[in-house]
């Protein structure tokens, strides 16, 4: 028999809502992976998926295990929880810290589903030249140190954030400032990738598959809606304008940074729109809950503009941040929680019927821009600093040396790791018989799209595959 105590009082409009969401922000994982592998070279394309996906996993059990205690128990400090829902204890149909309209089970999974994608994020800068073992074990360490307490003080009630009185909408800090800093800690401690730099070597950097970085931002921005307008927790108008405000700053975002480039290269390059679109998705997610349209076009305008500057840093301070997550994620992050203090509205936040703030400098309330520096700084300051201490000891410990060794490097990840490449090319000569019509296989030969011939006799022989003289011998 059914228990009456599970349901009843939960809106099953909500709860439906919230689900949908949460599968949004699912597609966002693997929508990175391939953002990042269309950014890198086809050698090590496989393995950037593979990465993204192993955080889902890697981070969904370390959820269930302490990770939902340690950032939503009810009985946290004000920097993070304790073990009374470990292993998901007591967590089903009680109402949850987020809404007393959805269940706790329900606010967990759709949680779950952020702080997986979190560290997908900051270990792009790693791309091309990071051992998975040691990742996948610092991933597991990162979520319970760095995400779990940012996340505790920014979203749990008793954090010291959220007394204080900042605004994080859907993770600003937990989420972009803190994968974003991390990001630039691992690229700090692995180094650069080899032969990164040398302007001889320049072109062999360049993105090997613009149709994957697009791909990526799509699945990015379709999931973005379930990533904002999501943490309203319910199908309300104040949902409707977090989906509003976001598709416009990413659309913003891309004009803006398409621009910028275009006034040096001459060209509309993919990759700049895709890049100022993600910026502009990245620089309204804390502030999604607390604007409306007009304030959202200024900060997709200046989340491009800072994010594009940003780029630059990487050659002045001379770190490899493979796919520009500290630029994007870390700097836009920073500037989205900085207008939250200057563009939030209590009537935006009040348009879910419950939410009441004074909002920022637009309601004349000038302390908000110094919560919300607080907030972002403390949040920038924490991930860069413990992540690089998590870097710096695992990679003194034997085994667990975090980058791979040189020759593997050469070969490129996806054959050294992993034993499977995203290419292969087959190269196939077919002819026709006039007389009979029939259509016949000359050559056929099979091969790695990433390899380099390794003798001079398979250039001979590749170059025999196709010869004319093949062809008129048939």
């Amino acid at each position: 028999m059914a228990d009456p105590q599970y349901g009843a009082q939960y809106s099953s409009g909500d709860i439906g809502f919230v689900l949908i969401c949460m599968a949004l922000v699912w597609l966002m994982i693997p929508g990175i992976g391939y953002f990042y592998s269309g950014m890198a070279r086809s050698k090590n394309a496989l393995s950037l998926i593979m990465c993204c996906v192993l955080s889902l996993v890697v981070v969904s059990v370390q959820w269930f295990i302490w990770g939902y205690s340690l950032t939503f128990s009810a009985g946290a400090s004000k920097f993070i929880g304790n073990l009374d829902n470990a292993f998901l204890m007591n967590v089903l149909g009680d109402p949850s810290i987020g809404s007393d309209k959805i269940p706790a089970i329900v606010f967990s999974v759709f949680q779950c589903m952020f702080a997986a994608l979190t560290p997908a994020l900051a270990i792009g800068s790693a791309a091309e030249r990071a051992r998975l073992l040691p990742m996948i074990i610092f991933i597991f360490i990162w979520s319970t140190i760095v995400y779990d307490p940012i996340a505790c003080w920014t979203w749990n009630p008793n954090g010291w954030s959220a007394q204080l009185g900042g605004l994080d909408f859907a993770g600003g800090t937990p989420v972009h400032i803190a994968s974003g800093f991390s990001s630039l800690a691992y690229a700090l401690i692995l180094g650069k990738r080899r032969g990164h730099g040398s302007i001889t070597q320049a072109s062999e950097f360049k993105p090997h598959n613009m149709s994957n970085v697009v791909l990526g931002t799509a699945l990015l921005w379709f999931g973005w809606f379930g990533f904002n307008g999501g943490s309203a927790l319910a199908g309300n108008m104040r949902a409707a304008m977090a989906c509003v405000v976001t598709n416009l700053a990413a659309a913003v975002g891309a004009l803006t940074w398409l621009v910028m480039d275009y006034r040096i290269e001459r060209k509309f390059s993919a990759l700049g729109f895709c890049s100022g679109a993600v910026a502009g998705l990245v620089a309204i997610t804390p502030a999604s809950g607390f604007v409306g349209p007009a304030p959202a076009v200024a900060i997709g305008f200046l989340g491009g503009v800072f994010c594009n500057l940003a780029v630059h840093l990487k050659h002045m301070l001379n770190f490899d941040d493979a796919v520009d997550v500290f630029a994007v994620h870390g700097v836009g992050g920073y500037v989205g929680s900085v207008l939250t203090g200057l563009f939030a509205e209590s009537y935006i936040a009040g348009l879910d019927g419950t939410t009441d703030i004074p909002g920022g400098w637009m309601n004349h309330n000038w302390i908000q821009l110094g919560y919300q520096l607080a907030d972002c700084t403390a949040g920038a300051a924490w991930s860069f600093c413990i992540t690089y201490l998590i870097l710096f000891v695992m990679d003194r410990i034997p085994g667990l040396s975090l980058r791979v060794d040189p020759e593997v490097e050469l070969q490129g990840l996806d054959a050294a790791e992993i034993g499977e490449m995203a290419y292969y090319h087959v190269d196939k000569v077919v002819t026709v018989d006039p007389s009979s019509g029939e259509q016949k296989i000359v050559a056929e030969h099979i091969r790695e799209v990433h390899q380099q011939p390794q003798a001079q006799g398979t250039m001979e022989q590749q170059s025999r595959i196709a010869s004319p003289s093949q062809l008129n011998n048939v």
